[in-house]
Formats: structure tokens, C-alpha cells, sequence
């Protein structure tokens, strides 16, 4: 029997993809050792191996098939648009796409005017504006704290995600469209899922029966 591996993004989001495989009888004891450096984890019993990677390669190692199955952010799918079967929602890690600025930007979104956008997620602020709004923008791709664009007059608006909404309203600015909504997602890796069609799809059908 071959191994089944899985990509998780790292930090909050794979503690609790783990949490989750757990409640199914998937465990990987290794991982919980904080002080591990290893790279790879392995539960022989099971043939499952984990790893851990940043977040936008996620869908990377899924769609090379260098893991069968990613568990990441659905906001990293839609900015990698990395050829994978999004097979489940996983309903933690709720937050929402939007376009935010200050309340004047409000009518320049209305008027089509050309503007500037920050944003950490370039696909996905393209996408929006240019084949959803069909609204001329310049994209200003950052990294950093994108609320200060709006600020500072980089841009007129930003596209960002926002969980509460408090971060924008301490600095003045407020949601002014929303984009979609947003969670952590399971992907399956299109040969894989033809391939180890019966294990991954009793894997899909445990997990949605917890959710």
C-alpha cells in the first residue's frame, strides 16, 4: 500500500486541520513535538505521511502530486489557481474577501473610475475587478500592512481579507464591497483521486460527517 501524503498550511490553520483528522483516528504523533526538525512525518500504521509548507505552495505540491491531499486557506486556492479538486470545506478559518477603504472611495467604485489597489492577492483583485466589474484598476501588489496604502494616498482602496473588521475601523476605513467568502478547504490532487479513489474518498466522507 502506497502512502497518502498531506500538505498543511503551516501555523493556526494546521493545528486545527489536525485537530480534525484526529477526530476521524487519523494521528501523527510526531508532529505535536514542538522541538522537531524534521521536515517529514510519517504514521507507518496508517501509510500516511505529513508536511508542513507556507501556505500559497500548498496547492503547488498538491497539483505536482508531491502530496495527495492539501488542507489550506480557500483565499490561497483562488490567488495559486493551481489545476486541483477542491473537495470539502472544512468551515474553520471563516473570514471574508473584500475591497476596503476609507467611505469616500465608496462612489469610485461605483463610477468605474480608473484607480490604484493594494493588495496582497493580485489574482484575486484582478479577477474581481476585470472580469466581475469590468472596472479598469492598477494593482499595486504588497506585502506588508496593506491598510496603510489607503492611508499614506498609495492607493484608493485595498483588497484584503477581514476577519472582524477592527483593524480597518482603528484606522478609519470600513468594508466596501465583499468579494466572497472565505475558508480552510481540502484539495485533492486530480491523478490521486483516480488512483486512491477509495481511501481518499473514505477520508472526505469521515470528515463531512463531522462537520
Amino acid at each position: 500500500m502506497r502512502y497518502i501524503t498531506f500538505a498543511l498550511g503551516k501555523g493556526r490553520l494546521a493545528e486545527k486541520a489536525l485537530e480534525m483528522l484526529e477526530s476521524i483516528g487519523i494521528t501523527c504523533e510526531e508532529m505535536k513535538d514542538k522541538n522537531s526538525r524534521k521536515l517529514i512525518f510519517v504514521n507507518e500504521e496508517l501509510k500516511l505521511k505529513f508536511f508542513l509548507a507556507k501556505a500559497p505552495d500548498v496547492p503547488t505540491y498538491v497539483e505536482y502530486g508531491a502530496a495527495d491531499i492539501g488542507i489550506v486557506g480557500k483565499d490561497t486556492i483562488l490567488e495559486e489557481n493551481r489545476k486541483n479538486y477542491e473537495v470539502l470545506d472544512l468551515g474553520f478559518g471563516k473570514c471574508r474577501m473584500c475591497v476596503c477603504g476609507p467611505a469616500s472611495a465608496k462612489e469610485l467604485l461605483q463610477h468605474h473610475e480608473m484607480i490604484r489597489v493594494a493588495t496582497k492577492y493580485p489574482g484575486i483583485a484582478k479577477d474581481y475587478f476585470y472580469n466581475k466589474k469590468h472596472q479598469t484598476v492598477d494593482i499595486i501588489k504588497l506585502n506588508g500592512s496593506i491598510e496603510l496604502a489607503p492611508i499614506v494616498g498609495l492607493s484608493e482602496v485595498i483588497v484584503d481579507i477581514v476577519e472582524t473588521g477592527s483593524t480597518l475601523r482603528e484606522n478609519g476605513l470600513e468594508v466596501l464591497e465583499e468579494i466572497c467568502p472565505l475558508s480552510a478547504r481540502m484539495i485533492v490532487n486530480q491523478v490521486s483521486m483516480k488512483m486512491e479513489a477509495e481511501r481518499i474518498n473514505q477520508i472526505i466522507k469521515d470528515l463531512r460527517e463531522k462537520l
